[in-house]
């Protein structure tokens, strides 16, 4: 799909739909940013602190977590820069804590025989991994912020 087609098809979304196309576009530029510019320890930091939710899981969180998985997804490939699991898992696990959804960044690492040593991100919310989970089967997870006994 070209980014005509792509636009065309953001004219037909309601202006809520909109709205998170945009936060997506937005955490996205900044986590592509802060991936550059911020020491990993303290963009994991940031990723284990501030804005932690632990709302339950309504039928009204379900439905927001699927809209910015959506959002996310839908807005990557569109944009000027490249976007990897990196900058989406931490945009996406961004976007869960500004409204309080308790979400999972996972770090992890993997040998592919082509590729040798390989590091991949992937994003969970209650146990199901949201984002990144084509590869996360094939990667030890090393570390998750906020850390394993910080989730109660």
């Amino acid at each position: 799909m070209s980014l005509a087609t792509f636009l065309g098809r953001v004219t037909q979304t309601s202006w809520r739909e909109r709205l998170i196309l945009a936060e997506a576009v937005t955490s996205l530029a900044a986590s592509a940013l802060a991936i550059r510019l911020v020491p990993f320890r303290v963009l994991v930091r940031k990723a284990s602190g501030a804005g932690a939710g632990r709302k339950h899981d309504t039928q009204g969180s379900a439905l927001s977590v699927e809209k910015l998985h959506w959002a996310i997804k839908a807005s990557a490939p569109y944009l000027p820069w490249k976007t990897a699991c990196f900058q989406e898992g931490l945009a996406l696990h961004a976007m869960l804590r500004r409204r309080g959804l308790a979400s999972v960044l996972h770090y992890g690492v993997g040998q592919s025989p082509g590729r040798g040593l390989t590091a991949h991100v992937w994003v969970s919310v209650d146990g199901r991994i949201l984002i990144g989970e084509e590869e996360a089967g094939s990667h030890a997870c090393l570390a998750s912020f906020p850390p394993a006994a910080e989730q109660s």
